[in-house]
């Protein structure tokens, strides 16, 4: 397998850094991934952590010419379905994550369970998620994420309040409370490592694989 990095910021090197750990081949690392060799490209999974408007642009050309695509970037839920239907359509494997942090998606498990077992017995839900001033998007894609799997377990929408301060890597918390007690799950990030390991953990799963798959349905 080689990859293609789409968006060389962060995230971009520190991608770099776990293939090299890991002695999985780095074909390119770019800015302008429409640039790509069509011919390098179907032989590459493509690793794309950019910015919402740069993926708005991309989506289709990453679909149409890579053997495989990883999306780490957020902010486009608005057209996930036309995204999704590009891939389908190209035949080319996706998997996409609001975070691929495998700490994350233990968190998403486990706010799935707790959801289901605390439905109709008067908890109301609030998640608060902290991340570096750098930042673009907010509430951030794992925020929006866990408040989907609140609401769909426990009937109740989540306020969500979102804080920019320093480099704070990201920490996510979703609180439960009723008139008795209060249940909190939490995840610090350390650092952004977490995720590049998740994203290459991604990469290799795209082998023999075909369709749209989020990230924590495949561990």
């Amino acid at each position: 397998m080689q990859v293609i990095i789409s968006g060389y910021g962060r995230m971009g090197h520190m991608i770099e850094k776990e293939l090299q750990r890991r002695g999985i081949p780095l074909a390119e690392a770019s800015e302008d991934i429409q640039a790509t060799d069509p011919d390098l490209a179907k032989e590459c999974v493509c690793i794309d952590f950019t910015t919402p408007d740069a993926f708005r642009a991309n989506y289709a050309f990453i679909a149409r010419h890579f053997k495989a695509a990883v999306i780490g970037t957020t902010g486009w839920n608005d057209i996930e379905a036309e995204v999704k239907q590009a891939f389908e359509a190209a035949g080319t494997p996706m998997v996409y994550a609001s975070n691929f942090s495998l700490g994350v998606n233990a968190l998403f498990a486990a706010v799935e369970k707790v959801s289901a077992l605390l439905k109709g017995a008067g908890y109301t839900p609030s998640i608060e998620e902290t991340h570096h001033v750098h930042k673009l998007d907010a509430p951030s894609g794992t925020a929006k994420s866990l408040g989907a799997l609140v609401e769909q377990g426990l009937g109740v929408k989540p306020e969500i309040i979102s804080y920019r301060i320093g480099e704070v890597p990201g920490i996510h918390t979703v609180t439960f409370e009723s008139r008795c007690d209060k249940l909190v799950l939490s995840h610090d990030a350390y650092s952004r490592e977490g995720l590049a390991a998740g994203a290459v953990t991604a990469a290799l799963l795209t082998e023999g694989l075909q369709g749209v798959h989020e990230f924590r349905e495949l561990l």
